[in-house]
């Protein structure tokens, strides 16, 4: 392994990719060393701000730096699929956020309007959902570069120690229930569907959904030298805020969902006769709630990524701890919360910059790869066709 650290470059500079920027100043043998951004004065400003050193005028002049090795992708759905595959031909390994690929219109005709595309049947939108991701699984192995999906639950501390204590319970995993909740992103982005791919199954239960697959994947190649795999899919979706009786003063989660759900479920059914039960929902007050329950034959284990009680505080009225960062989504700051120490570390998103780090070093699949985030896009987008 060379001790000269990872050249990781940053395409996009929005939210993600800032928060992406300072995760990856915490690493060890990694250095965010170019950016690009949809304009090269948003590359600018963002390279100034965060103390990156080369900001590329775009993702063509970006890539071609023999300098840098890997591309950690922070762009909208929408253009997950070109920016990966362009990414691979010029042989860099990629990072890619979830979800691999989304459906947003893409085989639409520019005139079809944005209203279209929400109401496009659920069977195309699976088909070209799942052609986008194995796309760019594709290219990622035809170019031979590492492609990571950046599902940061498969790297939590807490699930990655449920996943050794099932594995040395030698039983196997019967039921999980996993779900990601919180109030709501008041994002225009997020409320239409040409623009985030889906609602909150998508954005939310993604997380659990991508768990429950790598589990049974990890499972099965550890019994038999074959993943179990999921086989069918139930279930439902709804805006639960249309309620007319509900009362905008009163109403404190986000509201205004155009084509998109802000809660949905699925039921995933595996190839050994277990089941797992996820679910994202924008409906809950009180900050995230990212939990997964596991029933085995013989143990079960539970593991809480947010919030979780290193630390509790209690605060008399909002201004006690004024200045102070607390949990992501906490809606009010009196009362009783949670501040979780570093959410970073918690949720996973360290230890899988890490192990990206380290696959690429070591030449071998990351933990979360490529065909776990196309094994995603498809239950997910399975999930839109069953409920529709």
């Amino acid at each position: 392994m060379t001790d000269a650290p990872l050249s990781i470059a940053l395409v996009g500079s929005g939210f993600l990719a800032r928060a992406r920027a300072a995760a990856w100043r915490k690493i060890v043998g990694a250095r965010v060393t170019a950016v690009c951004s949809r304009t090269p004065e948003s590359a600018t400003s963002f390279a100034a701000s965060e103390d990156i050193p080369i900001a590329a005028a775009n993702l063509d002049e970006l890539l071609a730096r023999d300098d840098v090795e890997a591309v950690d992708v922070c762009v909208p759905n929408r253009v997950h699929r070109e920016v990966v595959e362009r990414a691979a031909r010029a042989g860099k390994h990629i990072l890619c956020t979830k979800p691999l690929a989304a459906y947003v219109g893409q085989d639409l005709a520019p005139e079809a309007g944005e209203e279209a595309v929400g109401e496009q049947d659920r069977e195309a939108m699976l088909s070209v959902a799942v052609a986008d991701a194995q796309a760019m699984v594709s290219a990622a192995a035809e170019s031979g570069v590492i492609l990571a999906y950046a599902e940061n639950w498969v790297h939590a501390p807490s699930i990655q120690r449920a996943a050794r204590l099932a594995a040395a319970s030698g039983g196997s995993l019967l039921e999980m229930r996993g779900w990601e909740g919180h109030s709501g992103s008041h994002s225009e982005y997020s409320m239409r569907w040409v623009h985030a791919g889906g609602g909150a199954l998508l954005r939310l239960g993604a997380h659990p959904i991508g768990a429950m697959l790598y589990l049974k994947r990890e499972e099965g190649l550890r019994r038999d030298g074959a993943p179990i795999l999921p086989v069918a899919v139930s279930a439902e979706v709804a805006d639960l805020t249309l309620n007319d009786a509900l009362n905008d003063e009163n109403c404190r989660v986000a509201r205004g969902w155009v084509d998109v759900e802000n809660w949905g479920c699925c039921v995933i059914s595996f190839s050994d006769g277990s089941r797992g039960v996820a679910y994202g929902s924008d409906n809950k007050l009180g900050g995230m709630q990212s939990r997964l329950e596991l029933s085995g034959s013989n143990f079960y284990l539970e593991c809480n990524l947010s919030p979780n009680d290193l630390v509790r505080a209690y605060a008399s009225d909002e201004d006690v701890f004024d200045g102070e960062y607390l949990m992501e989504k906490l809606d009010s700051r009196a009362g009783w919360s949670t501040p979780i120490p570093d959410e970073s570390w918690s949720s996973g998103q360290f230890a899988m910059l890490e192990d990206f780090r380290d696959a690429i070093r070591e030449g071998r699949a990351p933990r979360s790869d490529g065909e776990l985030g196309l094994a995603v896009t498809r239950v997910v987008y399975a999930a839109y066709l069953a409920a529709s």
